[in-house]
């Protein structure tokens, strides 16, 4: 059963403390709190749950929400972040608890339910609602230029379409691999790991007939010497390294022959959930591993690269720090320095695809569409140009053929300017990979993976929104007290 939490936001010194005092009006955390719209996620939220009286009463969306925001924020494990929220009555209030408590409020193994329920595409809402009030309340500051749609807008004449005319603002696109927290992979340990796992399966299976049916002869010591002896050699020719491959082939084909002569006899409803799901990834990975050995190719689609994370993908880069990188690849666009998710996939997939797409996202969130987009030159394809210039869009990077010596200078200069600008992206890149967890994504599952990516997405814009919040408050206290100085003058 889901209760509806209380709709409006208790002020800090309404917050009751045991010890006395009052919290701080000025704390990062009761500012955060005032920025996110907690009724209407909750509105969201509620659906994921069923009304009927029976049951425990659920956790509220603030409490779970608040929860993974903590700790994204400031990289806590589950044990910690109970443990810290427990001792913080600051957290506490950000959680929408109207006074201090001593007890755990959760326990550390509901973040799991938590990245579940609050899957990517709630956050990504709640993303674009953190936006878009940003937006909305830039158009009705009188004090500074706004975003609205009267500031630098331009027209263009679609003659009876019913799209959006207006163009206003920029759009700064570029992606990125989100790393995910695996061993680098090679073949041969992937096959000594699955031989690993196949012998646990026999024992599994062969429990029931112990004493009464002989133990197939798999050869597990014999397998791991082999392993250990081309593994600990650092000068492993190519030679050496197929033959060491082949005999690791030989002992995966084997153990699968063997599991499936005692699936025959005992089943394999014995297996546990997780030996089950093994057992599938490792008839994959097998299938795989001989197509290669057999091709003597060191590619197939959809690779497998890791034991516990299937889903997983090499992603070539071509960086100088790392070649190929293993994880999800992240496309997201820049507005007004706000970061939000086009597409997040755990195949490779051409960033230039993505450009129409968050064009049309740009209409959907903003009723407008961009004058420009910064991008790289990998969306400079014909067909992102004939879109851009059919709707009126401005493709950074010089126009195809050669230009006039007149327009060349012009050229350059817009191009630095571009550039300049569309290091932003790159900014938020290394924002959310050096302070945030984005460099190294820690989920296990392949849906609470994307669940932190969205996550990051969203600290980072709720970290800049407390940014510009301080500094509003700085400048109007520097004002009041440049006011006070001339009239005392």
């Amino acid at each position: 059963m889901y209760a509806h939490n209380q709709d409006q936001q208790i002020l800090p010194g309404e917050f009751f403390l045991p010890f006395g005092g009052k919290l701080r009006e000025d704390n990062r955390w009761v500012q955060l709190a005032d920025l996110i719209p907690w009724r209407r996620v909750e509105q969201e939220y509620s659906k994921l749950f069923s009304t009927c009286a029976r049951g425990g009463r659920a956790i509220s969306v603030r409490i779970a929400l608040g929860a993974l925001i903590i700790q994204e924020r400031e990289g806590f494990s589950d044990r910690d972040l109970v443990q810290h929220i427990t001792e913080n009555p600051y957290m506490q209030y950000f959680l929408g608890l109207p006074a201090y408590q001593e007890e755990p409020l959760f326990h550390p193994s509901l973040m799991t339910h938590f990245r579940k329920r609050l899957g990517p595409d709630v956050l990504n809402q709640v993303n674009e609602w953190i936006v878009l009030a940003e937006r909305e309340k830039g158009q009705h500051d009188d004090d500074e230029p706004t975003d609205s749609p009267t500031s630098g807008e331009t027209k263009v004449s679609n003659g009876e379409s019913s799209e959006p005319t207006l163009h206003q603002g920029k759009l700064i696109l570029d992606a990125t691999c989100t790393p995910a927290d695996i061993a680098f992979p090679t073949d041969l340990s992937l096959l000594n790991e699955a031989r690993e796992k196949l012998e646990d399966i026999i024992d599994t299976l062969h429990w029931p007939h112990k004493g009464k049916l002989k133990k197939p002869r798999d050869r597990r010591q014999q397998a791991r010497r082999d392993y250990l002896r081309a593994a600990k050699n650092r000068k492993l020719s190519g030679k050496e390294l197929r033959k060491a491959m082949g005999k690791q082939l030989r002992y995966v084909g084997r153990d699968l022959r063997f599991v499936e002569q005692l699936a025959k006899l005992t089943g394999l409803t014995v297996l546990t959930r997780r030996q089950h799901r093994n057992l599938l990834v490792i008839h994959e990975l097998y299938r795989q591993q001989v197509e290669m050995f057999r091709t003597r190719s060191h590619r197939i689609d959809d690779r497998i690269v890791n034991m516990a994370q299937p889903h997983v993908r090499p992603m070539v880069r071509g960086k100088v720090k790392a070649n190929v990188e293993f994880g999800a690849k992240l496309a997201i666009s820049v507005v007004n320095g706000y970061s939000l998710m086009e597409r997040v996939s755990w195949d490779s997939f051409n960033e230039g695809t993505t450009l129409m797409e968050s064009v049309e996202n740009y209409v959907k969130r903003f009723g407008c569409y961009p004058e420009a987009i910064l991008a790289d030159k990998i969306y400079r394809n014909r067909k992102n140009l004939q879109y851009c210039k059919k709707h009126g869009i401005r493709l950074s990077g010089p126009k195809l053929g050669r230009p006039s010596k007149e327009a060349i200078a012009e050229h350059q200069r817009i191009g630095r300017l571009d550039a300049g600008e569309r290091n932003a992206v790159e900014g938020k890149f290394g924002e959310g990979k050096r302070k945030y967890g984005l460099g190294l994504i820690r989920a296990r599952l392949r849906q609470t993976s994307e669940t932190v990516i969205a996550l990051q997405l969203l600290v980072m814009n709720l970290n800049r929104k407390l940014r510009l919040l301080l500094w509003l408050i700085w400048v109007t206290f520097a004002r009041c007290n440049f006011a006070q100085t001339e009239a005392a003058i």
